[in-house]
């Protein structure tokens, strides 16, 4: 009998042990789930906002042209890189409440602070009048989905490319040329990405990879002014060490857009032909 009693209470604890193992994988799925389905409520990341500068810029000097316009690519850049720095912040947060003051906002001034000092310098060594351009260092955060203001090309103050709240959202090229003293400063022209309805638990990390088109953008068309000042390489350079491996770059974040598509059980778009660029 007392064998009969122990051996039931031993079945009853394996129950107990089975059922709490069941809880436990259900627990486990549940917060599975609640993870997977965060996006949701991080649909849209917020950009920076920062003053434009080519619009408060004073008429440019033709010999002073060429070195203002490769620091006004450079401040679209910059903004790009940040804008996607937030994206990915939106999909995985780090650090405390001070983060993005402390790691994005505080070093983005100071990086334009140098740039716009670069701008005054450019125009004081020709003899012109140095601008003030003191004001327009610091930014502050657009609302989640708002783009960011981009100084574009010469002849045009683009609000970005993609249009999808990064980078100005940039996808289609902030602007047409950037006049300089030695001629033309071309940009890429790239085509804009038009995607299906996202859904809200991809929102996030299709965010995040247009924040990465916009600023392989940003980083040709920087290195596009830098070589209206410094010309290098042969007929083929631009096609070899920019649109080449700007294209490769745009094929692999268009390829992570559309997995994250599928990944979540939607329809994967082909996006294929909006990787290859020209040149404005």
């Amino acid at each position: 009998m007392a064998r009969g009693t122990r051996k039931t209470a031993v079945l009853k604890l394996g129950g107990v042990g089975a059922l709490a193992a069941l809880l436990f994988a259900g627990g486990l799925q549940l917060a599975s789930a609640g993870e997977n389905n965060r996006p949701a409520t991080t649909a849209a990341a917020q950009t920076v906002n920062c003053p434009t500068v080519r619009d408060k810029l004073p008429a440019v000097p033709a010999a002073a042209s060429a070195q203002v316009e490769r620091e006004l690519a450079n401040l679209d850049q910059e903004i790009a890189r940040q804008n996607e720095r937030l994206a990915r912040q939106a999909v995985r947060p780090e650090g405390g409440p001070a983060f993005i003051d402390n790691a994005i906002l505080g070093p983005l001034r100071s990086k334009r602070v140098a740039v716009l000092d670069r701008i005054e310098i450019a125009f004081n060594r020709i003899g012109a009048q140095r601008p003030d351009l003191d004001a327009l260092a610091a930014c502050s955060l657009n609302a989640p989905g708002v783009p960011s203001a981009v100084n574009g090309g010469a002849g045009q103050n683009a609000a970005g490319q993609n249009g999808n709240g990064n980078a100005g959202g940039q996808n289609g090229n902030a602007g047409s040329q950037n006049g300089n003293a030695g001629g033309a400063a071309r940009t890429v022209n790239c085509p804009r990405v038009a995607l299906p309805a996202v859904p809200a638990a991809a929102a996030a990390q299709v965010q995040a990879e247009l924040a990465t088109l916009d600023k392989q953008i940003a980083e040709a068309d920087a290195r596009l002014a830098r070589l209206a000042v410094r010309p290098e390489g042969g007929p083929a350079f631009i096609d070899n060490a920019i649109l080449g491996p700007l294209r490769s770059k745009r094929v692999a974040a268009l390829d992570r857009i559309e997995i994250a598509f599928n990944r979540v059980g939607a329809q994967r778009p082909n996006l294929d032909g909006f990787a290859t660029c020209g040149l404005n």
